[in-house]
């Protein structure tokens, strides 16, 4: 099989590149996706429906808020403290930049599949 040669100027030497670093890792990944389809999700919701313990979810959740990815907001409901991530607006860029980039990478495997 002969493979194509592909201009080393263009952006197609280089597949991931479009890939963000903060969004790509599977656990950022998916609290943006699910926040994504929420106004506000619950940090408990979060945690059980990504397996994750408390203080794996807080890390990430925190490098997403330093991005300015998520809002954070701590408040009571009762007597019981509750932790709410609400995606931001640049959030929502960065998770549809990153969709696309994927979207590029899979059509790439797939005309190479054919």
């Amino acid at each position: 099989m002969v493979s194509e040669q592909i201009d080393p100027g263009t952006e197609d030497t280089r597949p991931t590149v479009r890939l963000d670093e903060t969004v790509h890792q599977r656990v950022r990944l998916g609290v943006l996706t699910i926040a994504n389809e929420a106004r506000r999700v619950e940090f408990r919701f979060l945690q059980e429906t990504m397996g994750l313990t408390a203080g794996n979810l807080s890390q990430h959740i925190r490098v997403l808020e330093e991005a300015g990815f998520v809002k954070v907001e701590k408040g009571l409901e009762g007597r019981r403290p509750r932790t709410r991530v609400a995606i931001t607006r640049d959030g929502k860029s960065a998770l549809r930049q990153e969709i696309a980039a994927l979207k590029v990478l899979v059509d790439r495997f797939e005309r190479e599949a054919q």
